[in-house]
């Protein structure tokens, strides 16, 4: 995309499959900040696309509104981005950590469903073979 680029409201939200509704809690919660036009509009710069980006991205890994928040404030404050880095990687590691706890629990339920299959199924062979 080209510097200096302003997107409408109704443009960002088909471009990345969401609401207008939807940009605009994201506005009222702080995380996006529009500029407007005379008439009222929201215009949204390259950064506020970007921070969209941000946002949808952290929703997909599971991070809390409030997480993604900080980060994206972390990065206002430190303009190296350090400091949002570290933040990242410190959430991302609990990310991580929770991924790979849920990931135990799925094994363990799809064990305990595999043998009740195999008992649920020489139960069902065992019947079949009375009937006979």
């Amino acid at each position: 995309m080209q510097r200096g680029k302003t997107y409408l409201i109704a443009e960002l939200a088909q471009e990345f499959g969401t609401t207008t509704r939807a940009i605009r809690y994201y506005e009222e919660l702080g995380l996006l900040e529009p500029k407007r036009t005379e008439g009222g509009r929201r215009i949204f710069s390259n950064k506020e696309r970007g921070r969209l980006k941000l946002i949808f991205r952290g929703k997909k890994y599971g991070f809390q509104l409030e997480e993604i928040r900080e980060m994206i404030q972390l990065f206002d404050l430190d303009r190296s981005g350090k400091k949002q880095l570290q933040r990242t990687i410190e959430y991302g590691a609990d990310k991580i950590e929770e991924v790979t706890n849920r990931i135990d629990e799925l094994i363990q339920i799809r064990s305990e469903m595999e043998s009740l299959l195999k008992e649920f199924q020489a139960k069902l062979n065992e019947l079949e073979r009375e009937g006979k």
